[in-house]
């Protein structure tokens, strides 16, 4: 609402007043909000940039791991056993919720059921590359869902913090300098109109003596 809508009167003034009041404290709080926010995003940061590193270097070594197994085993060894494991594992996810700075960020559990108690080959027929293969695969699939949450809450922690940023630049830059532009117009006008008051019953006044005066012939 701009000032040429508001009827300067003390209602008005009382009504911008408490608003501009409220906008204040708005700014306040959110401010101590971005502060927080930054202060997640920095420690979350720290957190994703390890676990992407660690991710990188255990998919390096899956990758080596991988080739050793094809070059001992064969590729069509590994398909098999591969197929056989999809019939004896499986998989299940479970995804919660947590409120962090009042964001709600996911939190993955995963977990692989066998549903045969024995491995999907023998140990006798593979070799110790495809062994020290699954072990890196369960590390890397473990780390990947690591990864996955903290990026998504880096995300999630950046976008919220960039939409209350624009907030608080609303309030500072826009709508609190025009609360108090038109809280001291209206102030400014109204102490005009006292003033003028003022002026009005000291000249009624000083006629109604004079009045009296004459009349009483002093």
């Amino acid at each position: 609402m701009s000032f040429r809508e508001i009827k300067p009167t003390k209602t008005n003034l009382i009504r911008l007043q408490k608003r501009l009041e409220f906008a204040q404290k708005g700014e306040f709080f959110l401010e101590y909000k971005l502060e927080q926010l930054l202060f997640q995003i920095e420690k979350y940061k720290n957190v994703y940039q390890k676990y992407r590193n660690e991710c990188l270097n255990l998919y390096k070594q899956t990758l080596r791991k991988l080739f050793e197994s094809y070059e001992e085993m064969g590729k069509r060894a590994i398909n098999l056993i591969s197929n056989v494991s999809k019939i004896q594992y499986r998989p299940e996810v479970n995804i919660k919720y947590r409120k962090v700075v009042g964001i709600l960020l996911v939190n993955i559990e995963y977990d692989l059921k066998e549903k045969v108690k024995l491995p999907a080959y023998s140990f006798q027929d593979t070799s110790r590359s495809f062994d020290e293969l699954i072990i890196l695969l369960r590390k890397f699939f473990q780390l990947m869902i690591q990864l996955a949450e903290t990026e998504d809450t880096m995300l999630k922690l950046s976008l919220n913090y960039k939409k209350i940023n624009r907030r608080v630049n609303g309030l500072k830059n826009i709508i609190i300098p025009q609360l108090s532009l038109e809280v001291k117009i209206i102030k400014d006008i109204l102490e005009e109109i006292e003033r003028e008051n003022f002026v009005r019953l000291k000249k009624t006044k000083d006629l109604i003596n004079k009045k009296k005066m004459i009349e009483t012939g002093g």
